[in-house]
């Protein structure tokens, strides 16, 4: 019985891979069409995928190494997966000297599982980032490893030059038809604070020596906030819409008067959303959702640039969206002119689904359905 249940896991944990290579290139569906975010990584998988063995190849070896493990490990391992990462699975820790070869290629254990279930065009754990939630997470050459799938995502290497698609001007939100709109970047301690229209309970930010908050989040549909400013004290949060076990900023709870049937629409594919880390480097963005998200952020783009870029984001991967040190370098640019536009180094924009910029009909966020405005604590 033991034995039969183990096989029985295996089997299902098989078909629920993800769906794999076809003709020598990654299958659309495991990560989208293309886009800045795909970077290096899908060079290499077109002209590398020839070495990384066959189906029936990759089958025996994922059998093999499944079997390894104990019913409980399995157990965890399928409920990761059926759940494409929407239910809270703990590691699955595993020697981290073992490795597999599949074709002409030499795997580790999270790298394979990752390759099995979620990204068959991954060759290298380089490409690999590990999620703040794993007990893995900032540790070097352990002696035992989790290999879940899903405490990991890919990481969103930037073309350049981007896109042309990305490249817009400016946009400086100043929304006319908003009763209470406020001015758009109120000056405090000598520090500018975007504040969209409406946004007058961003002073919670706003008190000398407050350090409680790392960032606030506001979620606007088209041009109107929805719900009042989420302050962020812990250092992970997830934002999301219809999550199994959600826990933080739940946009399907808020009550929203839109009946646009393009923003019900997006609204519905936000579900698992996006988790926003800070951690050492700065502040990450994971798109856990199954669609894009559009970020811009003035720390992804060079510091010489009088435009803003719009980075594509596919879903499971994951973005550098805010860099702390590189923001105060930009607070004080000597070009006057820019000078006299609000400053908006410490605000990172996201759009869920739909992007914005030259080479889409919307232009600026503000069109946009569904997006996040986040607000960061330069003190």
């Amino acid at each position: 019985m033991f034995r039969t249940k183990r096989s029985g896991l295996v089997r299902r944990l098989w078909r629920s891979r993800a769906p794999g290579e076809v003709d020598g290139e990654a299958d659309p569906r495991a990560h989208g069409t293309g886009g800045c975010c795909m970077g290096k990584a899908a060079k290499i998988a077109k002209t590398s995928a020839v070495s990384g063995g066959s189906e029936a190849e990759l089958k025996t070896l994922t059998h093999s190494v499944l079997k390894k493990l104990k019913e409980k490990q399995l157990e965890v391992l399928l409920q990761a997966v059926e759940s494409k990462g929407g239910a809270r699975s703990s590691c699955l820790l595993l020697s981290g000297k073992m490795d597999s070869k599949l074709g002409q290629h030499t795997f580790s254990f999270p790298l394979l599982l990752c390759k099995v279930f979620r990204w068959p065009d991954l060759r290298h754990s380089s490409e690999l980032k590990r999620l703040m939630c794993c007990e893995s997470y900032g540790k070097s050459n352990p002696e035992l490893i989790c290999c879940n799938p899903y405490h990991l995502s890919r990481l969103c290497e930037l073309e350049s030059p981007p896109p042309p698609y990305s490249r817009y001007p400016m946009d400086f939100l100043k929304p006319h038809d908003s009763p209470d709109s406020v001015p758009s970047s109120t000056e405090t301690g000598g520090t500018n604070y975007l504040a969209l229209g409406g946004l007058s309970d961003s002073l919670v930010m706003r008190e000398p020596g407050d350090h409680s908050y790392w960032c606030v989040v506001a979620y606007w549909e088209e041009k109107t906030r929805v719900g009042r400013l989420y302050s962020v004290q812990e250092p992970s949060l997830d934002i999301f819409y219809d999550l199994p076990q959600g826990n933080g900023f739940c946009l399907g709870q808020l009550n929203s008067d839109n009946k646009s049937q393009l923003v019900q629409k997006v609204r519905s594919k936000i579900g698992y959303g996006i988790q926003l880390t800070k951690e050492l480097d700065g502040v990450w963005v994971n798109n856990r959702s199954s669609y894009p998200i559009f970020i811009k952020s003035a720390t992804l783009d060079n510091p010489d640039s009088r435009t803003l870029l719009v980075h594509k984001v596919f879903p499971g991967f994951s973005i550098k969206a805010f860099d702390y040190e590189k923001a105060y370098s930009l607070q004080r640019p000597n070009d006057h002119e820019f000078m006299q536009q609000p400053w908006t180094g410490f605000t990172v924009q996201i759009s869920f689904v739909k992007g914005w910029g030259q080479c889409y009909t919307r232009q600026f966020i503000s069109s946009c359905p569904c997006w996040l405005e986040v607000i960061f604590n330069n003190r």
